[in-house]
C-alpha cells in the first residue's frame, strides 16, 4: 500500500470519525500523531520510561530524544517523591 493511499485513507476516516471543527484542527492528522499522543501520556502519567520505551519499541535513549520536551507539569510529583524518600516516608 503507498504512502499516498494510506494518507487518503486516513483523512477519509478523519473526517467520518471526527467532528468538521476536529478535521479542521492537527488533531491525528497523521497515523503517527495517535502514537506520539500515547507514548507523551504514558510519561507524563509517570510511567518509567524504560517501561515506556518498551512498549513503544524504542530505546530509553531514543525515548527520551524524542519524547523529553513532551512531559509537562512533573516538577511537583518529583520533588514530592524525592521528598518522601530522603523522610524515610516512601
Amino acid at each position: 500500500m503507498s504512502d499516498t493511499f494510506y494518507g487518503e485513507v486516513w483523512q477519509k476516516a478523519r473526517q467520518t470519525a471526527l467532528k468538521s471543527t476536529e478535521v479542521a484542527s492537527p488533531l491525528a492528522a497523521r497515523p503517527y500523531d495517535l502514537r506520539h499522543a500515547a507514548v507523551s501520556t504514558w510519561l507524563n502519567a509517570g510511567t518509567d520510561p524504560t517501561q515506556v520505551a518498551e512498549w513503544a519499541g524504542h530505546s530509553v535513549h531514543v525515548l527520551l530524544k524524542v519524547y523529553a520536551k513532551c512531559v509537562v507539569g512533573r516538577d511537583e510529583v518529583a520533588r514530592k517523591r524525592i521528598a518522601e524518600l530522603l523522610d524515610g516516608d516512601g
